[in-house]
């Protein structure tokens, strides 16, 4: 699992979700919606200018038994890292 900016930001995902703008629950809605069509193992990246799509994607992800990976920030809104699991 990566741990450090650098290599989050060297992961190619399968789908990257724009969802800057929308706000809450608009990026978990858009995850949950991407992770439905990548493989198990994938990662997909959801770029998000809402500050509460970190604890949502981190905590929908534990729930439902993906990983997630971490964030990182990029001109003005996050990149948020997600591996399919199951």
């Amino acid at each position: 699992m990566p741990t450090t900016v650098a290599e989050l930001e060297s992961i190619q995902a399968a789908e990257v979700i724009d969802a800057r703008g929308s706000a809450c629950p608009g990026p978990l809605l858009e995850a949950k919606k991407g992770m439905g069509g990548v493989p198990v193992g994938s990662v997909i990246e959801i770029w998000s200018t809402d500050p509460a799509t970190k604890a949502d994607i981190a905590a929908w992800s534990t729930k439902v038994g993906h990983e997630f990976m971490g964030v990182v920030e990029a001109g003005g809104y996050d990149r948020v890292f997600v591996t399919r699991r199951k």
